[in-house]
């Protein structure tokens, strides 16, 4: 028997806020992946304070036929939200969606590049 072909989507996981404008940096990373791959479903969830919910996105991908998903938390520091509580809620969708293959990436300030990057930004400050 043949496995499922394999339908990806991303979810960009982030902290919440009450404030609308917090949301445009998620907001614009997804518009820029949806640019830069335009048949990969993304969609931003948020911990709290803000919706959609982790739960909520994940639906929204699974009916659009996604069947593996990625999840990229956009968090600078390593702390109790992506240690603890993110992979207790990747859990939690794991045993909702058994037919759905799930991978969560580490948080984006543990990449060297994006470290590379925030210090050529701090650094223009220094430019003439």
């Amino acid at each position: 028997m043949t496995a499922p072909q394999q339908r990806p989507g991303i979810i960009l996981f982030a902290h919440g806020s009450r404030d609308p404008l917090w949301h445009k940096p998620m907001e614009a990373v997804a518009a820029r992946l949806k640019e830069l791959s335009p048949l990969t479903p993304v969609q931003c969830a948020y911990l709290e304070l803000s919706t959609p919910d982790i739960a909520q996105a994940t639906l929204e991908l699974t009916n659009a036929g996604v069947n593996a998903i990625t999840i990229v938390p956009l968090f600078l520091g390593v702390g109790k939200h992506a240690r603890e509580d993110l992979p207790l809620l990747v859990a939690g969708l794991r045993a909702q969606h058994p037919q759905v293959q799930f991978s969560l990436q580490g948080a984006v300030g543990e990449s060297p590049r994006l470290v590379h990057l925030l210090a050529e930004i701090a650094l223009e400050g220094l430019k003439p």
